[in-house]
């Protein structure tokens, strides 16, 4: 058995905190690359991510997240926010960062910048939107995966109302939207949860070959 598959055993969705355990600097440097590096329509990173440890705002979110204690337990908060109404100026910085990154005249970007925009440009702001929203769940599975890599408990939350979540922080101002949330941190030794048997469709009820 690989070791990807022993991660994703291990894992679960953690109900109860050790509140006494706090990520190391050093891992949390490592999930935070693991997120950097997760793949995106057309790399474009739709998003931001904010790691919220200051525990009045954790405190102030919690009502808002249907109460769930993992929000002020944990070590930290993730919040991943999608961009709103992406915008053609938004394409053209990913352009610029990946010609200053590969050394490349801007200019030799141009065509692929311009069907970029033909496709993106096209769609409704909502459905931009929507779009957006789900480049943050790409980020999130490389965040579950590296977490449990190093054995970091991660419980990635969507019960919670975006737009409590927006003013609390004030995402809206900066074209954000909270899309989703993870906690991360060690489980307690009192959560039952992490000795219940994993529960999963089986591969022929699952995958079907055409």
């Amino acid at each position: 058995m690989s070791n990807f598959i022993k991660d994703a055993n291990w894992r679960y969705a953690t109900k109860k905190f050790d509140t006494t355990k706090k990520v190391s600097t050093e891992d949390l440097e490592t999930l935070k690359e693991a997120i950097r590096l997760s793949a995106s329509s057309y790399g474009l990173q739709p998003y931001k991510v904010f790691i919220i440890e200051n525990p009045e705002l954790r405190a102030k979110i919690q009502p808002v997240a249907w109460g769930q204690t993992q929000i002020v337990d944990a070590s930290q908060l993730i919040v991943f926010a999608n961009m709103t109404n992406f915008s053609d100026a938004d394409i053209d910085a990913s352009l610029s960062l990946t010609a200053e990154t590969r050394g490349l005249p801007a200019d030799a970007l141009k065509g692929y910048g311009d069907f970029m925009k033909s496709k993106i440009g096209a769609l409704s702001e909502d459905v931009r939107n929507t779009w957006t929203s789900k480049q943050t769940y790409l980020a999130l599975g490389n965040l579950l995966n590296a977490a449990a890599e190093l054995r970091i408990d991660v419980t990635p939350i969507e019960g919670f109302e975006p737009e409590k979540v927006n003013e609390i922080l004030g995402l809206t101002k900066l074209g954000l939207n909270a899309s989703v949330l993870a906690t991360i941190g060690y489980r307690h030794e009192d959560d039952a949860t992490q000795h219940y048997a994993k529960v999963r469709k089986s591969n022929e009820e699952l995958f079907i070959n055409l």
